[in-house]
């Protein structure tokens, strides 16, 4: 029996396997199983991974259903109780499973990990979708050991301690089989991003940690979905954001955050509007629309959700200060120049 089950979702993007899968199955198949989620690709990759691969498993689906829809299908054929979703532009290193599996072995209590993230074409630099583990500042807006909006930090080992994190990036995220089939997958109608941030604070919620481990590196080369600059990923990150937010924020806090963060999100729009970024801001207005038509839906998730909650307190999931303030006003651009407390 292997010790992990790594399951890579793909929909055409057969260049991206040709380059990454090789270093996946070299340093990976002697402990993992690994599964192709295909998203009913017409790019021939099940054929050229049946080819070269043979020891791979696909599982086929009939249409593309996304990051979200596609991890959820694959893990049900999965065959251990220790799960990687990973990326299919990952590249992994030797030996990167060894400290994952001890970590997730001797802290029973740990149930998801992000190992390091780095930059595929800058190997030198953290990579932006995970770095060296994933924060939310006080009003649950996503930044990084390592990366801070769109600073990138050269890793010189200064994230090299193994640490508790808000959340593990879905580039390369393992998690305990039980925990995820517990909260119910990845959040579907969450579609694109975002989703692994809604599952580990769903588990630190229910009293588990989520820990960063920088002795198993990986790098990715990211942007692959949606573009930074990409009005569908604005929307998508606006949306989701208050979504999440609204699931799983404590009660005595929830509606005093979602208020400054309409303030906020109003600016972003504005300012949007102001630099002629029209799509742009159109892509935030209609994320709230659609969070507002949600409602109904999400008033019911959430009580399902407060029901298994057993953690009263947001203080391990959200950091003490404004992201926004610290970095556009005080010019805070690293996070160990972050303070513990403040504004």
């Amino acid at each position: 029996m292997p010790d992990f089950s790594i399951i890579i979702v793909t929909w055409n993007a057969l260049h991206h396997l040709k380059t990454y899968l090789p270093s996946v199955w070299e340093h990976s198949h002697e402990r993992a199983e690994i599964i192709i989620a295909d998203n009913a690709s017409d790019d021939g990759t099940a054929q050229w991974v049946a080819e070269k691969f043979p020891a791979i498993r696909i599982v086929s689906l009939d249409r593309n259903f996304g990051y979200c829809g596609g991890n959820n299908r694959a893990a049900k054929h999965a065959r251990t109780n220790r799960l990687i979703f990973l990326n299919n532009d990952v590249e992994v290193s030797a030996g990167w499973l060894d400290p994952l599996f001890r970590m997730l072995d001797e802290e029973p209590e740990v149930a998801a990990i992000q190992p390091k993230l780095r930059s595929w074409t800058e190997k030198e630099y953290f990579e932006y979708a995970g770095a060296a583990g994933g924060m939310l500042d006080r009003y649950a807006y996503p930044f990084c050991r390592g990366r801070v909006f769109d600073t990138l930090e050269r890793d010189t080992g200064q994230y090299d301690d193994a640490c508790d994190i808000s959340w593990a990036s879905g580039a390369a995220l393992v998690v305990r089989r039980g925990l995820f089939e517990d909260c119910g997958g990845f959040d579907e109608t969450f579609e694109f991003h975002m989703e692994e941030i809604d599952l580990c604070w769903q588990l630190w919620n229910r009293g588990y940690r989520v820990r960063y481990c920088p002795d198993s590196i990986v790098y990715h080369l990211g942007g692959g979905s949606l573009p930074a600059e990409s009005p569908r990923k604005v929307y998508y990150n606006f949306r989701n954001n208050l979504k999440m937010i609204w699931k799983n924020c404590r009660s005595r806090d929830l509606l005093p955050k979602l208020f400054i963060r309409m303030v906020l999100d109003g600016v972003a729009l504005f300012r949007s509007l102001a630099g002629g970024k029209v799509c742009e801001c159109w892509a935030i207005f209609r994320a709230h629309m659609h969070f507002y038509r949600s409602l109904p839906g999400l008033i019911s998730t959430r009580k399902k959700l407060k029901a298994v909650r057993t953690v009263t307190d947001d203080k391990p999931v959200l950091r003490p200060y404004s992201i926004i303030w610290q970095y556009f006003l005080l010019g805070r651009r690293t996070y160990r120049s972050l303070p513990d407390t403040g504004n």
